[in-house]
């Protein structure tokens, strides 16, 4: 990420986050070792432009990590643009659609990655619910408020699909029972068909607005789709920057024997200790605008070991 152009103004503001990103205690990668992968709702990105400040704040965050999941991107890319070419040539995207009514809020789901460490191995796609036939059509009686969006990629010896969901929200009657759809369906391709799918090993992230680890709704997304989560995660209970004490992101996972998590993991806490003030009280931009400029949800991340090696040979043997 180039940094020179900077003003000092900036420069300074960008210290304060890149200061609370090294207190995060997130690892280095090494290539064909270990990845650090990540997931963030980056609150209503595109929807209205945001600052230069904020363009550049969110691509050092990006830039700390080689995988990203983007939920709730918006439909117009302008600003995702400008974080792309901050982040520079060595980094690329691979974007879903967008759905143009309230329940999919415009939204699109994007994967943003380092190319020097991972590689986008060909399959992109949006989930789609199961149909049964009605009257000579194929109908879901399902509604997913905004498509899963999934993708298929290797780092070192590790290949494996990433797969996305912003889940809907609020109180609605349908909240639990789109999650447990869609950990049904998850069951329905990994499980019961795992023989066609792309690759075995599965990343699940995103916002399922799930308020803590174990409720109903963290059950709904579990229950039959065997989804588990990193150890390294386990303790973290927060991930809003306004609402408090809420797990609404979440990484999860369903692996063969060769997968495996480097037992680091967390989240960048950028509202803490009066950070976001720190950063927005001299710019002119509202209190009640600052989550519109960075997010009002932390990054999630976790690292994943990538050299398999001798796990895929073992696995192998014991075949035999």
């Amino acid at each position: 990420m180039e940094l020179t152009h900077l003003s000092k103004a900036t420069a300074e503001k960008l210290k304060l986050l890149v200061e609370r990103i090294e207190q995060s205690q997130i690892p280095p990668s090494m290539l064909d070792e270990t990845l650090n992968i990540a997931t963030w709702n980056i609150r209503d990105f595109g929807k209205r432009r945001r600052s230069e400040l904020a363009i550049t704040l969110i691509s050092r965050v990006l830039y700390q990590f080689d995988l990203i999941a983007i939920t709730e991107l918006r439909d117009d890319l302008t600003d995702f643009k400008r974080v792309m070419q901050q982040l520079g040539p060595d980094w690329q995207f691979v974007i879903s659609d967008w759905q143009s009514d309230f329940g999919g809020n415009w939204e699109r789901t994007a994967f943003v990655y380092d190319k020097r460490m991972v590689q986008f191995t060909g399959l992109a796609a949006e989930a789609q619910p199961d149909r049964q036939k009605v009257d000579d059509q194929y109908i879901s009686e399902q509604s997913w408020w905004r498509a899963p969006y999934m993708a298929s990629f290797k780092a070192g010896s590790f290949d494996f699909m990433m797969l996305a969901m912003h889940a809907r929200w609020g109180t609605r009657p349908g909240r639990e029972q789109e999650l447990a759809s869609f950990g049904d369906w998850i069951k329905s391709r990994w499980v019961d068909n795992a023989d066609t799918v792309f690759d075995e090993d599965l990343i699940v992230v995103g916002d399922f607005n799930i308020p803590r680890i174990g409720d109903r709704y963290y059950q709904a997304l579990t229950h039959s789709s065997g989804l588990q989560m990193p150890l390294a995660l386990a303790e973290i209970n927060d991930t809003a920057a306004s609402a408090g004490n809420k797990r609404y992101d979440q990484i999860l996972h369903r692996a063969r024997h060769a997968f495996s998590y480097a037992d680091k993991g967390g989240v960048i806490d950028f509202a803490a200790q009066g950070l976001m003030a720190a950063i927005f009280d001299d710019t002119g931009i509202p209190e009640s605008k600052w989550t519109y400029e960075l997010s009002d949800h932390f990054p999630l991340w976790v690292q994943v070991n990538t050299n398999n090696e001798l796990a895929i040979l073992n696995n192998i043997i014991q075949k035999e």
